[in-house]
């Protein structure tokens, strides 16, 4: 499994309508990408304009698709500007034998 970690800082005027539009962004890639299998979005209860990503796709090339879709460009480009930074890591997901 190929894992996604995105933490964003929230421009604070711009936290609801960020909000609205990554839990659209998330129901959108888990109803149409077959290789995304989990989205998770989450906030800090702390540092209401910290949000964490928790994304699950089958392989690399399911992500490729994910940042190539139409919604996730349309989304990109909306939230672009409410973004005070943005962090992502990537990683696989190993089972033991």
């Amino acid at each position: 499994m190929y894992i996604v970690t995105v933490s964003f800082s929230i421009r604070a005027d711009k936290l609801q309508p960020f909000t609205r539009a990554m839990l659209q962004q998330a129901k959108n890639s888990l109803s149409m990408e077959p290789g995304c299998r989990q989205f998770d979005v989450c906030f800090d209860p702390e540092q209401k304009n910290h949000c964490f990503l928790y994304e699950v796709y089958d392989d690399r090339r399911a992500f490729e698709e994910h940042l190539e879709s139409a919604h996730f460009i349309e989304f990109d480009a909306l939230v672009a500007n409410w973004i005070e930074s943005k962090a992502v890591a990537i990683y696989t997901r190993s089972w033991p034998d």
